[in-house]
């Protein structure tokens, strides 16, 4: 009986460890560009399963590497001491097969998908497990993070299609923009620390007044990159709708923060973003649906 327990257990924890709920942030523009691919008619139902299976595989084994990386360092940082690995409640070998099978599936769903999607496959992890080790020499990140959530849409748009086009490249950059802005927020509550580690951020390269300065500027090119998909994808009232939404999510996400003021930031990184990729994926879809909106 203990053994099936203990692995409910880590099942619970690795949930816990991948933060399963951020999955929101990048979701929704992937069924964004599967409902706007050139196609006729709606995505089938297997290529709709195909994506999501793709996209928490990806996720999952993203996450479990950069646990499995960061482990002494999230070790050393008091915000982060009590994770699942620095905290004993996971192994190392245990968080390590999660980032295999994770990743053997991401490219069996790829390769189910289409020639191209299995081509990319592998260049896509790349990067997706790349970011793990970039604040170790690099400010830039904040957009290698953002550049793996951005590839979520174009991945979706050459699952539906089978090609790859400039409307879904737009997204991607709007997206990786968009985690960009909202990870150098989220990164002033360990600016201290990673000073002291040597470990390399915005916040930590240009201070926190500059940093939060930097954010906006990326949300700035996120509302063009926005825009201009609405334009590229057929414009319309929704469309137009999700995009004066998300500046408003925006807008309100750098009033929650300030460099002297943090006790926000939560609010700041989950709940504004969350419902900015939220309410954008529902008009969006929706302006699909009725065929134009």
């Amino acid at each position: 009986m203990e053994e099936p327990l203990k692995f409910f257990d880590n099942l619970r924890e690795t949930g816990e460890m991948i933060k399963f709920q951020h999955t929101v942030f990048a979701l929704p523009f992937a069924m964004i560009a599967l409902v706007s691919a050139p196609a006729e008619g709606w995505p089938p139902l297997r290529v709709w399963l195909l994506v999501l299976l793709a996209m928490v595989a990806a996720r999952t084994a993203a996450m479990a590497f950069n646990r499995l990386i960061d482990h002494k360092v999230d070790a050393l940082n008091p915000r982060t001491a009590d994770r699942s690995l620095p905290g004993g409640r996971l192994s190392r070998g245990f968080v390590g097969a999660i980032t295999i099978v994770a990743s053997a599936i991401f490219v069996l769903a790829a390769a189910l998908l289409n020639s191209l999607c299995l081509l990319l496959a592998l260049p896509t992890l790349v990067v997706l497990l790349g970011y793990s080790l970039a604040k170790r020499f690099t400010a830039a990140a904040h957009l290698w993070l953002g550049a793996a959530l951005g590839i979520a849409p174009i991945g979706a748009w050459i699952a539906a299609s089978g090609r790859l086009d400039p409307t879904p490249v737009v997204l991607g950059f709007s997206v990786m923009v968009w985690v960009a802005g909202f990870d150098i927020i989220y990164s002033l509550q360990d600016e201290a620390f990673d000073r002291s580690a040597g470990l390399h951020s915005i916040p930590v390269a240009l201070g926190s007044v500059r940093a939060l300065a930097t954010a906006r500027i990326f949300h700035s090119l996120s509302l063009v990159g926005f825009s201009a998909f609405a334009i590229m994808s057929g414009g319309g009232p929704l469309r137009w709708s999700a995009v004066i939404a998300a500046a408003a999510m925006l807008g309100w996400q750098h009033t929650l923060v300030a460099p002297d003021d943090l006790s926000r930031v939560n609010a700041a990184f989950f709940t504004a973003n969350g419902i900015l990729a939220v309410v954008m994926g529902v008009l969006f879809i929706t302006a699909r649906a009725l065929g134009g909106g």
